[in-house]
């Protein structure tokens, strides 16, 4: 039988996250419906609890978060339409180019700093639709910001993008995949956050430890549209009750504890920016990832890390993302500190070896 402390320490997502023994039981107990039939009570129970959260009127449970965001923006634009979005957005980085494919849309990219892009120089990029230019229709959202390293979008922000998108009649959708850890980074609810977009997106199945599923919450005439869009693509499921549960369980019970994953990812920062040949900029470090930057090239320091028992992505050619979840404890933490401690010094001795 493998002893658990054996295991590696596992950084590289959230999304590796198991489901906990109240989940478990939740699934067991679950009573369940058809919910492509519209009558399965525990998706029901789920999809209200997350419309009353993100102060939405209906909410849509869906198998993943790139649904979620596809449908979303499949519902508010039609073929041909402009889209503003961040340069490195989960939407654009991530999803497959599910823009162009599925709502067919053109995306127009602005730079940001830390995630959040000028409001002004979104203003000065919508686009009134004629004979020759794509109208705007949408601007896309991201907070947390992944690329970003789990970045926060300021309040104030998210405010005036809501002004400017109210000036040009364009629509405002927040890919919310870690909202959740947004909204306990700034001590706000979560409708503090959404009440300046049309619709959001969030993840379950990541800080919020769901084995799988997001929601996509808006108005009842979006979620109708919605509704329509995840049966096309193949999301609709039947006795879903059983995910469901889980989803009710994370948003009732795992909410408050992100606060644990974000002092984590605190503390390995500052760790690890006094080692040799690796930085922290701890000013970044918002929520619960940390981006790591290395001197040697950060593949190298995925595999001594993965010899040593700790698991983490590079995400450029000099950098590494660590992501602190509910499966990763104080001592876990302490094993993930001694590690890069130990790997550090064996780098940096190899190196005063060759030199």
């Amino acid at each position: 039988m493998t002893n658990l402390t054996d295991l590696p320490v596992d950084l590289r997502s959230d999304t590796v996250t198991r489901p906990s023994p109240e989940m478990f039981a939740a699934m067991q107990s679950a009573p369940l419906g058809d919910d492509v039939l519209g009558d399965d009570p525990t998706v029901l129970e789920l999809e209200a609890l997350a419309a009353r959260l993100t102060g939405k009127e209906r909410g849509l449970f869906v198998p993943s978060g790139t649904m979620g965001n596809q449908i979303a923006l499949a519902c508010h634009c039609q073929p041909g339409d402009a889209i503003l979005i961040e340069e490195e957005a989960h939407v654009l980085y991530y999803e497959v180019g599910g823009p162009a494919l599925i709502a067919g849309v053109v995306s127009w990219t602005l730079p940001s700093n830390g995630g959040a892009m000028d409001p002004e120089h979104v203003e000065r990029r919508i686009l009134k639709a004629d004979l020759h230019t794509p109208g705007t229709t949408l601007l896309c959202l991201e907070n947390t910001h992944n690329r970003a390293g789990g970045a926060v979008i300021p309040q104030a922000t998210m405010a005036r993008y809501r002004d400017v998108a109210d000036r040009h009649g364009v629509k405002v959708h927040l890919d919310g995949a870690r909202v959740f850890n947004a909204a306990v980074a700034l001590g706000l609810p979560v409708s503090e956050i959404t009440q300046h977009v049309d619709t959001v997106n969030f993840c379950l199945s990541k800080g919020l430890r769901s084995p799988v599923g997001s929601v996509l919450c808006g108005d009842a005439a979006f979620i109708g549209r919605a509704r329509l869009w995840r049966k096309r693509l193949g999301g609709g499921m039947r006795q879903a009750g059983i995910l469901a549960a889980c989803g009710i369980v994370s948003l009732t019970q795992m909410v408050d504890r992100l606060a644990d994953d974000h002092a984590r990812a605190r503390k390995i920062a500052e760790a690890v920016d006094e080692l040799p040949g690796l930085r922290v900029d701890r000013e970044t470090v918002q929520t619960n990832m940390v981006l790591v930057n290395t001197d040697l090239p950060a593949s190298q320091w995925q595999r001594e890390l993965a010899d040593a028992g700790v698991l983490c992505f590079p995400v450029s050619l000099n950098r590494l993302r660590l992501v602190l979840h509910a499966d990763v404890d104080d001592a876990k933490l302490d094993r993930a500190i001694q590690a890069f401690g130990k790997v550090a010094d064996r780098l940096a001795s190899m190196a005063l070896t060759t030199a």
